[in-house]
């Protein structure tokens, strides 16, 4: 699992603020719900869950695209790895 920045800032319409690179970026409800999700410190199966339940999504949907956002997350450094970050 990956661990979302302190500093990234989220509006409630989506927008995501990455301090450290002035860059901004709009992700739909499901990401949302994700990004909120692994905020809280959600393990991979509740969000999974969460997702599958709210969005009727199948579970090779779910996989694919968790995979596919996660790594748009590190890509965007929006996310560390487990471990990567500074005390």
């Amino acid at each position: 699992m990956i661990d979302i920045k302190d500093n990234i800032a989220i509006s409630e319409s989506g927008l995501v603020f990455n301090p450290d690179t002035g860059e901004s970026f709009s992700i739909n409800p499901i990401g949302q719900t994700i990004l909120s999700l692994m905020i809280d410190k959600k393990d991979y199966e509740s969000i999974k869950g969460e997702i599958m339940s709210h969005f009727h999504v199948d579970d090779d949907t779910f996989e694919k695209d968790f995979q596919d956002f996660t790594r748009l997350l590190l890509q965007y450094q929006i996310a560390e790895e487990d471990g990567e970050k500074e005390d």
